[in-house]
């Protein structure tokens, strides 16, 4: 690789590692393929790592497919820090944080894994669309929507699309 091309691939490791820092508030825009659910699992990944409660951290995505691949890579990597050699884990743990880990730090990452597996109703990653139909059935009457309302799906949409077109040029 050349020096000039090095120095990107090194800027673009740099801005990766800064986005996944849990601490600071970011907006991951980019083209598909750039690395975003990498920089999205690592900020997860250092948010448990650094002894944050799984059932209090969320992720939103915009589909399916993403929230999918996300839960996907946080296990796949949980599993493997449960049972590399330590040497391994503490470069893992260095890569991921920018710091050397501590003993505790070694010990919660080889131990998130079961942690994560027993969190009741698991990890909360999941569509935007999914979170607010959480939200609107713990809170219809706050909504000022049914109680036990329905969704719609695009099949049901354009159907009622046309019984409405068809009631009004009934009544024209």
């Amino acid at each position: 690789m050349s020096e000039p091309d090095q120095r990107l691939v090194d800027r673009a490791v740099l801005s990766q590692r800064s986005a996944s820092d849990p601490t600071t508030s970011v907006w991951v825009s980019a083209s598909a393929g750039t690395g975003k659910t990498k920089v999205l699992t690592d900020r997860v990944l250092s948010l448990l790592v650094a002894g944050n409660d799984p059932q209090k951290i969320i992720c939103l995505t915009f589909t399916r497919a993403a929230a999918a691949e996300m839960e996907s890579r946080i296990a796949k990597r949980l599993g493997k820090w449960s049972t590399i050699r330590d040497q391994d884990l503490r470069i893992e743990l260095h890569q991921l944080t920018g710091t050397h880990p501590s003993k505790h730090r070694m010990l919660r990452a080889r131990q998130l894994f079961t942690l994560v597996l027993e969190t009741p109703g698991g990890m909360k990653i999941e569509t935007i669309h999914a979170f607010c139909q959480s939200l609107l059935r713990r809170f219809p009457l706050e909504a000022s929507i049914a109680p036990h309302f329905k969704l719609m799906d695009e099949r049901d949409t354009n159907e009622l699309l046309v019984q409405a077109r068809e009631d009004v040029l009934a009544r024209a």
